[in-house]
């Protein structure tokens, strides 16, 4: 019976869980909110992962992993045109620059990250090709999927929690009249920052993660830490915005402190 169907009646976490205990070999296509993705397995466990068009030749997993800084990487990517990531990789080998089980531990990390990413996708359509294999020319490796499973489904409740907090994206936040917590000693994670940044009535938390690049379950992670927090309030937007969404200065390290100051400031004439 052919592996196929709908991510509204079968979750990525089932699949994977009928994957493993089938002990399947093949490739499980899934066309979802973020694009294409194509996910390799061989006796049931994992080998490979492509999203997208998101480059993930060695050389890009290795910079993502910093196991290679931002100049080898360009030298690298001039090279991986004329040699596979297989040769790359003894290369890179034999010349002591990193380890077998460095290229190893970074694959398998960079392809268990995909999978993750997939556990957002509520809607799409699947099927998995029994002959499909990865690109002769890339690594595969072995990653069991108990670990994955349990995280899949730990991630389903919370995505059910979440939905329950914040039903609808297409609404706005404003700060707190009255902030539900000590301000100076406020402490915002860097994604939070960046959903901060952008809190004003005429934009929609929609809009907000469309414009930080966060996907559904991402945007109501951290608007649901600012409400815990009595930072914001879920409010109706107050006009469809016909521009980009409205933004304050972002944040770094070196501003971050007198952003503090700012924040407070501006909670507080509300």
């Amino acid at each position: 019976m052919a592996l196929k169907g709908n991510l509204r009646d079968f979750t990525i976490t089932q699949i994977l869980n009928l994957i493993n205990l089938a002990r399947k070999t093949g490739t499980l296509v899934v066309e979802g909110p973020g694009g294409v993705a194509q996910v390799v397995f061989r006796e049931g466990k994992l080998a490979y992962a492509q999203i997208g068009e998101e480059d993930n030749s060695l050389a890009a997993v290795l910079h993502r992993s910093k196991k290679i800084n931002p100049a080898q990487y360009r030298i690298l990517k001039e090279r991986a045109n004329q040699v596979s990531d297989k040769e790359l990789g003894l290369v890179l080998i034999n010349a002591g620059y990193i380890t077998q089980q460095e290229v190893i531990n970074a694959l398998q990390q960079y392809f268990s990250s995909v999978v993750r990413r997939l556990f957002t996708w509520a809607e799409g359509i699947f099927h998995f090709d029994n002959d499909a294999q990865p690109p002769p020319d890339r690594i595969s490796v072995k990653v069991s999927l108990e670990n994955l499973i349990i995280e899949g489904s730990r991630q389903l409740r919370e995505w059910a929690q979440l939905q329950e907090e914040i039903p609808s994206l297409d609404m706005a936040l404003k700060f707190a009249d009255r902030p539900g917590t000590n301000l100076k000693n406020i402490q915002l994670s860097v994604e939070e920052w960046r959903v901060v940044s952008y809190i004003h009535p005429k934009n929609s938390m929609r809009q907000i993660a469309q414009t930080t690049k966060m996907n559904d379950l991402e945007i109501r992670r951290v608007v649901y830490s600012l409400l815990q927090a009595g930072l914001v309030e879920i409010i109706r937007p107050a006009a469809p915005a016909a521009q980009p969404p409205v933004a304050l200065p972002m944040v770094n390290k070196t501003t971050q402190k007198s952003l503090v100051q700012r924040l407070i400031n501006r909670i507080r004439t509300l």
